[in-house]
């Protein structure tokens, strides 16, 4: 996730079951992020054992979804509130009650709003599909049935985006504290042509089986990067700065992400990077044309924006639909006026409502990444994917893409880079070479809700679990019955030691264990 972190340091294949703090010692974020991802990772697993890849509570499942077409200007989903688990993350559907106003001075109170108890395909919270855009539209189940998918994914929520995670006490100036990691749950159409089924009518064994090869597919990701320091060329320039010998030239500890910004095959991804995490990020207060107004320019001036920085202008609703946006230049700075100048305008379907609290996040790649001597050229202002060959960074630190990879937008890899080893930490075989690693995210859930063939016919894919938890059986006759008559023969043993036996059998037998 996008925040400033240190590094992350969970790795559920160490098996570490929990962190324990020690007296006078240093507390570090990571350590206090890997308790909540043991945790986390846990209740997940357990849940996901439990119930399986998806399912809801059978008195309370969520997500049932009504097609509603012709009725209304453009056709819509009805989801209807309630829990449901996929991959054990849990995924509300209900819809917040509405909160009843202050009556008005004269004392005349106000109606309350009508509470609803679904949401629309429109205006989920989390999915901003776009009336205006062709591709968010519901396909035609007059011309082919479609599914009803769940896709549920996670990302960081700074004050940036919601304002009420800061706190004012500590002023304006303050950086903000913690950030939020943000369960995003969106419902989407699928055609059956993408899930590859043939069948006019299929029935729900056929559609979840396919399904379930389609969500393998889309959650497994094919790109792996590996990562290294080397000293680089004209290092002995500044030999002042850092150690003779260190291959990582930077000046200070970084976390650097490097992060896939338009997806695709290599020909077609391109990908940005930040030494910050990308967690440099600027709340906008007006947009006019190229000129942004800001509500700060950062708090130093390793955290500021600066003339050649490219930066991403989006909000709230671009964030979570993992859409790329050309990334713009900051051409010109006035600082009295909080305002930068950007290299274009904006997208127009971005940044205009102020609800969705638009923001500039700051990457700090310049130009394309040098190879022998020659510069590739940007493309949409992020760095063009080329795989098999180390690519350089800065200050000695390079990456390399695994040939034949899938690229996905919003897949990254967190590099930290150390002043005091003057290196990167990155896995190595024995031989000390880098080890190619899968991103460490975006992790991609999916899940069947339904299968669409018109109004009124819907065919419901969700599963279902009762409760574990039951009462008590009440005991029938019979077993009433052999308790009785146990209890009476354990009493008869206590009150005859001899079992019934006549006494001199009892006196033989006694004598008989002695001479043995």
């Amino acid at each position: 996730m996008h925040a400033d972190l240190s590094r992350s340091t969970f790795r559920p294949e160490r098996h570490y079951s929990a962190v324990v703090a020690q007296q006078g010692r240093v507390q570090l974020d990571a350590d206090l992020n890997e308790q909540a991802a043991i945790e986390l990772h846990r209740a997940r697993t357990l849940t996901a054992d439990l119930i399986g890849q998806h399912g809801g509570p059978r008195d309370a499942t969520g997500f049932r979804i009504q097609y509603v077409g012709g009725k209304h200007d453009i056709d819509t989903l009805y989801i209807n509130g309630g829990r449901y688990y996929v991959d054990g993350i849990l995924c509300d559907a209900d819809r917040p009650a509405p909160g009843v106003p202050v009556p008005d001075a004269d004392g005349e109170e106000q109606p309350a709003p009508t509470a609803q108890t679904y949401w629309d395909y429109w205006d989920q919270p989390d999915g901003f599909r776009d009336p205006e855009k062709p591709g968010d539209r519901l396909p035609s189940p007059a011309q082919s049935p479609f599914v009803v998918y769940l896709k549920v994914w996670e990302r960081a929520v700074g004050a940036a985006e919601d304002p009420a995670l800061r706190e004012v006490a500590l002023g304006a100036a303050l950086p903000d504290t913690a950030v939020r990691a943000k369960v995003v749950w969106q419902v989407l159409p699928l055609s059956l042509s993408e899930l590859e089924i043939e069948e006019a009518e299929p029935s729900k064994e056929v559609v979840r089986a396919a399904f379930t090869r389609w969500a393998q597919r889309q959650s497994a990701p094919t790109a792996r990067l590996a990562a290294r320091s080397e000293r680089p060329e004209h290092a002995d320039e500044d030999p002042c700065l850092v150690r003779p010998d260190a291959r990582y030239r930077g000046p200070e500890n970084q976390l650097y992400r490097v992060e896939i910004h338009a997806g695709g095959e290599a020909r077609d991804a391109t990908f940005k990077w930040s030494r910050e995490n990308g967690s440099v990020v600027f709340p906008v207060d007006e947009l006019d044309g190229t000129w942004v107004r800001l509500a700060t320019l950062g708090l130093d001036d390793k955290l500021d924006l600066d003339v050649g920085d490219h930066v991403e202008f989006t909000d709230t609703a671009y964030a979570s639909r993992l859409e790329p946006l050309p990334l713009l230049r900051v051409e010109e700075l006035d600082l009295p006026g909080r305002r930068v100048r950007l290299s274009a305008e904006p997208d127009p379907g971005v940044g205009r409502l102020p609800h969705l609290h638009p923001f500039l996040r700051r990457w700090d790649h310049h130009e394309g990444t040098r190879h022998k001597g020659r510069t590739a050229a940007l493309k949409g202002g992020a760095v063009p994917v080329t795989e098999g060959q180390w690519l350089p960074l800065e200050d000695g630190v390079e990456v390399y893409f695994a040939r034949g990879g899938g690229y996905r937008t919003g897949d990254h890899w967190l590099i930290p880079a150390r002043t005091a080893t003057g290196g990167v930490e990155w896995p190595t075989d024995p031989a000390r070479r880098p080890l190619l690693r899968e991103p460490a995210g975006i992790a991609r859930h999916f899940a069947p809700l339904a299968l669409v063939r018109g109004e009124g016919s819907t065919v419901d894919l969700r599963l279902a679990f009762g409760p574990l938890a039951s009462s008590i059986p009440a005991a029938d006759e019979a077993t009433l019955a052999a308790e009785t008559r146990a209890a009476n023969e354990e009493r008869a043993a206590e009150a005859d030691p001899s079992g019934g036996r006549s006494q001199t059998t009892a006196t033989a037998e006694a004598a008989v264990e002695g001479d043995e």
